[in-house]
């Protein structure tokens, strides 16, 4: 094996093996095989090395991944480690989760050029499976404890990431979460075959043992109002997320068995971890057996068509108003998809549901492009006259989520909020209108990427640290004076 890098003229491309079809279809299991260490050595050669690297400007955390890359050519894995963790909380959760076909992959030099991407997610995975399985993966060392404390809101990705960074400097972390375990949408709302739970539980027990507090079945408002629990911290980041889903307001939205995407996925994720579900048990959120339609063509509405092929529905069919070039979701995750049996009808989308109480069926649109809309895409336009019905004995709604009222939910109406309902902060300091709570994550941006979580919560610990000692600097210029 050369170790010399620009290595991509005379290798071709190459994905780790994904597991046969029929294989994958029968479990939760995720679907690639691991590069053995020759193959990531390979593939990680034929990085062309850019002086200014495409793939770390469309990295929402700016990964160094070029130096990574070269030092996993070169054999040496722990250095790969340390440079891929130093500006990253989570790698190997965006080495498999993380649309890379859209970020680093998507704007690679030679992918541009015709030789076909580097395969970078796939070398971040392998570099960090490889660090947890060595053991070069270790707890946050303290030099020296802080008394100031934060509170954060929420133990999803934006949440974990500052705790961590703050920690790293110190400071005492309580992470306050709704649910029973840490992680947010990574535990509950993303799929096995993708994000397999052991993951995010070494994730959690990693932090936990560099001494963050997690307090979970917590819900701010009920148990504490935010004004009692900045009362107990010298500071508060609230990086909830959104999970309230958009609704449907079309007729027949109130027939049994239409749910939203994350109630369905939250029921799999929890069977999957040993939980009792009743709803599941019982059959009312188990796509066994039944003709399943998914509205939407996110990359959520794909975790619920292929947990509904492992659940072995009968039929899957989703529904999208656009073709498949103007999809949101990731290229790669539709192809799987597809691969899996599931049959997507584009250009449609559904103008009533049909049941006496119970959803029997969809009546559909089918749709055609006009001209682009504010966000560049052709606007979806209905075809008079089109309708027609599709089976339905389950229906999945994934059109994206909206923010809570948190102002409302968490007894604090003085709390501002953008016409969104996401939390306005000041962009510079990302304090809320409130002295001492800042924001962070999707309940700032709107529903996004996982890794932009993680880059908002790293850059909110940098403001939370800024600010209390802004107000240490000043309590010793008062007592100077």
């Amino acid at each position: 094996m050369k170790k010399k890098m620009l290595q991509f003229v005379d290798l071709d491309q190459e994905t780790p093996l994904k597991r046969s079809t029929v294989k994958r279809k029968g479990d939760f299991n995720e679907i690639y095989d691991q590069f053995i260490t020759e193959k990531a050595k390979e593939q990680s050669s034929r990085c062309s090395q850019c002086g200014v690297p495409f793939c770390q400007i469309h990295c929402p955390l700016s990964n160094n991944i070029p130096d990574w890359l070269k030092l996993t050519a070169e054999g040496r894995l722990k250095e790969a480690y340390e440079i891929s963790q130093s500006t990253n909380n989570m790698p190997e959760v965006c080495g498999r989760i993380c649309p890379q076909d859209r970020l680093c992959e998507g704007n690679c030099v030679i992918e541009q050029s015709g030789h076909g991407t580097v395969t970078i997610g796939s070398v971040e995975k392998y570099i960090n499976d490889t660090a947890w399985e060595k053991g070069w993966v270790k707890p946050v060392k303290v030099q020296k404890e802080l008394k100031q404390s934060i509170g954060i809101i929420g133990a999803g990705p934006a949440g974990m990431a500052c705790a961590e960074e703050l920690r790293k400097s110190g400071y005492q972390v309580t992470i306050y979460d709704r649910y029973d375990r840490p992680g947010g949408l990574l535990i509950y709302g993303i799929p096995n075959f993708k994000l397999e739970k052991f993951v995010v539980e070494r994730r959690t027990k990693l932090l936990k043992q560099s001494g963050i507090k997690f307090v979970q079945n917590f819900e701010v408002g009920k148990d504490k109002t935010l004004y009692e629990l900045k009362s107990k911290h010298d500071a508060i980041l609230i990086a909830t997320g959104v999970y309230k889903a958009r609704e449907i307001n079309i007729p027949g939205n109130d027939l049994i068995n239409i749910f939203p995407a994350m109630e369905f996925l939250t029921a799999s994720n929890r069977k999957g971890l040993g939980d009792k579900v009743k709803l599941f048990d019982d059959g009312t959120l188990n796509a066994e057996g039944k003709d399943v339609v998914v509205i939407g063509g996110g990359d959520t509405a794909m975790d619920c068509v292929r947990t509904s092929v492992r659940q072995k529905a009968k039929s899957v069919k989703c529904l999208y108003r656009r073709d498949r070039e103007n999809m949101p979701g990731s290229a790669r995750e539709v192809g799987n998809a597809i691969e899996e049996g599931v049959e997507f009808i584009w250009l449609s989308s559904p103008k009533s549901f049909i049941g006496n109480k119970k959803v029997e069926a969809v009546e559909v649109n089918k749709m055609k492009l006009g001209e682009p809309d504010s966000s560049g895409r052709r606007r979806p336009e209905i075809e008079v006259g089109s309708e027609y019905k599709i089976n339905a004995d389950l229906v999945i709604k994934s059109l994206g989520f909206d923010p809570e009222n948190l102002p409302k939910l968490f007894n604090a109406k003085e709390l501002g909020i953008s016409e969104w309902g996401t939390i306005k902060i000041d962009l510079k300091t990302m304090q809320t209108n409130l002295d001492g709570i800042f924001a962070a994550g999707d309940i700032v941006r709107g529903a996004s990427l996982v890794v932009w979580a993680i880059r908002d919560g790293r850059d909110a610990a940098i403001q939370i640290e800024k600010y209390l000692q802004s107000k240490i600097n000043k309590n010793k210029s008062e007592e100077a004076a």
